[in-house]
């Protein structure tokens, strides 16, 4: 008889104790544990072994969480994704557009409740990954001020080859363009 299969997780969190002390509790609980410290890390990695869930931090440096679970949404229909965060004290007060199948405020919660959602998402990925496919994912735009000219811009990066490209946008943009 075959050993069952361990489901992976990747952890992507720009604070080391976070990463740390996330892939402790998983890897206790029989999970094969991967970390990254930003988007870019976690996309670097996800070339090698694409996990079966993915807890990320929405507020990094280089790539946003924001930003992440967009691509991961577009690119790798069949992951889950728990978004975590401690700037929102819960799911709903998180912006919207953010395409996460979870959310867990950091420091508000209990760990072991972390646990319990990863095993939650994992007994319910067939019917998630279908509801994904449905599901259009957000681009996420980081402001960046104004171009070399002084023109007010803000960088768009394809979610396919992750290259970006300058926008200029009006003074009075929307925040949805």
């Amino acid at each position: 008889m075959a050993p069952e299969k361990k489901h992976t997780v990747l952890v992507v969190d720009d604070e080391a104790s976070m990463r740390e002390l996330m892939a402790a509790l998983l890897t206790s609980a029989g999970y094969e544990v991967a970390v990254a410290q930003d988007g870019f890390d976690a996309l670097l990695q996800m070339k090698q072994c694409v996990p079966d869930v993915i807890i990320s931090d929405l507020n990094m440096p280089q790539m946003s969480g924001f930003e992440l679970l967009s691509i991961v949404r577009r690119r790798f229909p069949q992951v889950m994704v728990i978004a975590i965060s401690g700037a929102y004290l819960s799911g709903e007060s998180v912006p919207g557009g953010v395409i996460a199948d979870a959310f867990y405020p950091k420091g508000q919660r209990p760990l072991q409740l972390l646990l319990e959602d990863v095993g939650e998402l994992i007994g319910s990925s067939g019917t998630r990954e279908r509801n994904h496919l449905k599901q259009s994912a957000p681009v996420w735009l980081p402001r960046n001020g104004r171009d070399s000219r002084g023109v007010p811009c803000v960088v768009v990066t394809c979610t396919e080859c992750l290259r970006s490209f300058p926008l200029n946008v009006p003074e009075k943009a929307e925040p949805a363009i």
